[in-house]
């Protein structure tokens, strides 16, 4: 399994839109990217910062997966006023419980 970890710098009042417009908007477009295996959302509502790791079942799936994600990443930034910070991908090495 692969994740793609996206750093968001929101308004902390913010959090609450960003986080409704992905799963009205963002989660319904991401569950038909093949290859796609779930998501993972972190905020600190104090700071604004927030993660949100997607997971995918292999890195081809992950790789293919670049142009879509980068889309969706971009109709965050619109509608919710999200600065992207970083985007970085990893292996999941070791998953307990999740």
């Amino acid at each position: 399994m692969y994740a793609r970890v996206n750093r968001f710098q929101d308004r902390p009042e913010a959090i609450d839109d960003a986080e409704r417009l992905v799963v009205d908007k963002i989660l319904p477009q991401l569950q038909t990217v093949p290859g796609f295996a779930g998501v993972l959302s972190l905020v600190d509502r104090t700071s604004g910062e927030s993660l949100g790791i997607t997971f995918w079942e292999t890195e081809e799936a992950m790789r293919a997966s670049e142009a879509e994600a980068s889309r969706l990443r971009g109709d965050i930034s619109d509608g919710a006023g999200s600065e992207i910070r970083t985007v970085d991908r990893y292996e999941v090495s070791l998953r307990v419980g999740l």
